[in-house]
C-alpha cells in the first residue's frame, strides 16, 4: 500500500509542477531565468517547511501511508530540484553565468527561508 500511495502521490506532484511550469512561464513571464523552477521548488519548501512544522507541533497528524503519500510522493513529484540542476548546469553552458548564480541564489537560499518560514507558520500556536 505504501508504494501504491507514493506512485499515487508522485504522479499528482508531477501533473502539478507541469501545471505550475507552465503557468508561469506561458501566462506571466518570458524570461530566459527558469522562474517557473524556482517557484515549484519555493512552494515545495514552504509547504514541506509547514508540514514538518505543524507533526512537529502536533496540530496535525499524518499517519503511515499518508505520510509517504504527501512527502515522498506528492512533494517528491512535485519538487523539481533535478530539473533546478539541469536548468543551471544549461545555462552555464551557454555562458549565461550570471543567471545561473542568480538562479542558484534565488532557490537555494530562497528554498531555505521557505522551509524555515514554513516551519515557523506550523509550529505557531
Amino acid at each position: 500500500m505504501t508504494w501504491f500511495a507514493i506512485a499515487v502521490g508522485g504522479a499528482l506532484g508531477a501533473v502539478a509542477r507541469h501545471g505550475a511550469n507552465h503557468l508561469v512561464h506561458v501566462r506571466w513571464l518570458t524570461t530566459r531565468l527558469p522562474i517557473g523552477t524556482a517557484v515549484v521548488n519555493l512552494v515545495g519548501c514552504l509547504a514541506i517547511g509547514l508540514l514538518a512544522g505543524l507533526l512537529a507541533s502536533e496540530r496535525l497528524a499524518l499517519r503511515g501511508h499518508w505520510r509517504e503519500f504527501v512527502f515522498v510522493g506528492l512533494l517528491g513529484g512535485f519538487t523539481t530540484f533535478s530539473t533546478f540542476g539541469l536548468d543551471t548546469f544549461l545555462l552555464t553552458r551557454t555562458h549565461a553565468v550570471g543567471p545561473a548564480a542568480l538562479n542558484v541564489a534565488i532557490q537555494v537560499i530562497g528554498g531555505l527561508v521557505a522551509v524555515w518560514l514554513g516551519y515557523q507558520l506550523g509550529t505557531r500556536a
